[in-house]
């Protein structure tokens, strides 16, 4: 059972930087993929002859509480022309998926998972009274079909399982039918079990696995989780398991995994797919809701603040399919890539560079982030993640005014509606933590407040800049949540083409970014100078970044990796310093699009 429960699209909204960074997003790909993409446009879910598989359900997943949270009319409605036109197109068996009845036996019903949690999703934000019955009648006839055995689960839908309990379990709270459970056991017993594969992760390959693939794996941490309650399993927290193997092995310094496209091992010049941060993201929201677990929320806001801001661009029209640690340029390989399973084109900012599940999938990450801000259960509210926000739920309006992750201030506002307790939690790395004047030393705050209560709250932590041991003796500045690194100015190269019926022209152009700033630096001192700019119209500005550090460094003779003449060797080859002592501003990772983020430390 959860330990805390998550809010909707109807209690909470975005506000300050948060919401800024929301309408930047709806500005950019995510609201327009439907008038510009055909696989969204003319997808075969709609009725057209473009891919009628993972792209609209990927898309409408984040598109749907993206436009309930910025109560969007017009895309409000566009989303709900595409759920109409799904709803309009199930059989009358149940069947919901655009393919021939005599192709059912060999269509990877991963998609029957997807589309079930997104209908869940829109249902949570629309309170469209036709989802629940479409959700029942979708599940009942899948679970008609793997019982009889006329389909089972294969390549990615047997991996990604777990995925279909965000609508089992939505569908068991409304029937609590038997059928419902025997479905879920037979997902699970179908379905991969990870722990089956974690020897696989401790050595990278240079093959293409789905036990090794990142998104899989980022997916899969969740998996017990939302399935262990319907089948009875006791919760053991297998995913801290998981974790430490993955993380030992595959961890960078923002908390992903490397995967380019599969498990990709400890160099900072390999790569993280950006459909992998989405997922982890969602994974950890969840883990925390089961859980409570101050660790999964930690998590996740490295994430958020790090990984997702840099792999994406500051207009949000472009992304990369793949993001480096130490990124020293973002240029076509014209020979082999360094990735391990990837194209060379994996790591430019385009429409959909390498492949187009990110295109449609990142869509999601920013969205249900906010949405899980605040959580609840039963009397009690808690603030998991600090970011500006407003909750307007039955028991109380909380309006949150902070600047957080950049600054550490925080001013709750809160108009008890009823007798509720509510709650703070507090981050692992707070220093110097005051409530209301009054300094105290918690990992969580607690007030109660009664019916007509009024009352502001007024907390102050401090984050202390310090380095971070990488392998390979470099290291990383860390400070709070958020990971600095050096910054490389560069040139942009803009394309403009088409290639297999798909249109790039700007702003979802293709872009190359070619260095013209030193990157080859060691940092000299353990001495840091926080510089607070203000958040601006964007938060994770690469031009104008809200927060710097300024730090001593040297040059050092890094080198390049072996055959390449845009990526920086693994290692440097030497730290011996080349020039004298000199001031280096570090940017925040989410705001570096090139940069170096693991460096030696030389005295």
């Amino acid at each position: 059972m959860n330990k805390w429960n998550f809010f909707t699209t109807n209690e909470i909204s975005a506000d300050g930087w948060l919401k800024r960074q929301l309408q930047i997003q709806a500005e950019g790909l995510s609201g327009n993929l439907d008038k510009i993409w055909k696989d969204i446009k003319d997808s075969a879910w709609i009725g057209g002859s473009a891919e009628g598989w993972e792209r609209v359900p990927y898309w409408l997943d984040g598109f749907v509480p993206l436009a309930y949270l910025l109560e969007d009319k017009d895309m409000i409605s566009r989303a709900q022309k595409y759920i109409d036109a799904i709803i309009a197109r199930q059989a009358p068996d149940g069947w919901i998926c655009p393919c021939e009845v005599s192709e059912r036996e060999t269509y990877d019903t991963w998609a029957i998972q997807l589309i079930t949690k997104v209908l869940v999703v829109y249902y949570e934000c629309s309170n469209d009274e036709r989802i629940p019955k479409v959700v029942y009648d979708t599940l009942r006839n899948y679970y008609d079909l793997l019982s009889s055995g006329k389909i089972k689960l294969f390549n990615w839908s047997k991996l990604r399982w777990f995925e279909t309990f965000i609508a089992i379990n939505f569908l068991y709270e409304r029937y609590k039918e038997d059928w419902i459970v025997s479905l879920a056991e037979i997902m699970h017993s179908q379905g991969a079990d990870y722990n089956e594969f974690t020897h696989l992760w401790k050595r990278p390959l240079n093959l293409w696995k789905h036990e090794t693939h990142i998104v899989n794996i980022t997916m899969a941490l969740k998996h017990e989780a939302l399935s262990s309650d319907i089948i009875g399993k006791p919760y053991t927290d297998n995913a801290e398991k998981l974790y430490e193997i993955l993380y030992g092995y595959n961890g960078t310094p923002v908390g992903l995994f490397t995967g380019d496209e599969c498990l990709s091992g400890l160099s900072p010049i390999q790569g993280t797919e950006l459909c992998a941060v989405a997922e982890q993201m969602y994974s950890y929201e969840h883990l925390y809701a089961r859980t409570g677990d101050s660790k999964w929320a930690e998590r996740l806001e490295l994430i958020a603040f790090n990984a997702l801001p840099a792999t994406i661009s500051d207009d949000m029209w472009t992304h990369q399919y793949v993001q480096m640690s130490n990124q020293i340029a973002c240029q076509r390989f014209p020979r082999k890539p360094i990735f391990r399973t990837n194209g060379g084109e994996a790591h430019l900012f385009g429409l959909e560079p390498h492949f187009g599940c990110c295109t449609a999938n990142f869509n999601q990450a920013w969205p249900k982030f906010a949405l899980s801000a605040f959580m609840h259960n039963g009397n009690t509210i808690i603030n998991v993640v600090p970011v500006p926000c407003i909750l307007n739920s039955k028991k109380a309006e909380i309006k949150l005014e902070t600047n957080y992750p950049f600054e550490n201030q925080f001013r709750y506002i809160v108009n008890a509606k009823d007798k509720f307790t509510f709650k703070v939690r507090i981050p692992s790395f707070a220093k110097n933590l005051m409530v209301d004047g009054k300094q105290m030393n918690e990992n969580e705050l607690t007030f109660e407040f009664d019916a007509g209560e009024n009352k502001v709250i007024d907390v102050f932590f401090e984050t202390t800049p310090h380095f971070e041991d990488r392998p390979n003796s470099l290291k990383t500045v860390k400070c709070g949540s958020l990971v600095f690194s050096l910054p490389i100015k560069c040139e942009k190269k803009m394309y403009e083409y088409e290639r297999n019926g798909v249109e790039r022209k700007f702003p979802y152009c293709d872009y190359e970014l070619i260095p013209i700033s030193d990157w080859n630096y060691a940092y000299c001192k353990n001495e840091f100078c926080v510089e607070f700019d203000g958040v601006g119209n964007i938060p994770f500005s690469s031009e104008n970044p809200p927060i710097t550090i300024k730090t001593k460094a040297k040059k050092i003779d890094w080198g390049f990796a072996d055959g390449y003449e845009d990526v920086c060797a693994k290692i440097p080859e030497s730290t011996k310093p080349i020039s004298e002592e000199t001031d280096i501003v570090l940017h925040p990772y989410g705001c570096a699009k090139l940069r170096m983020t693991e460096m030696p430390l030389i005295d």
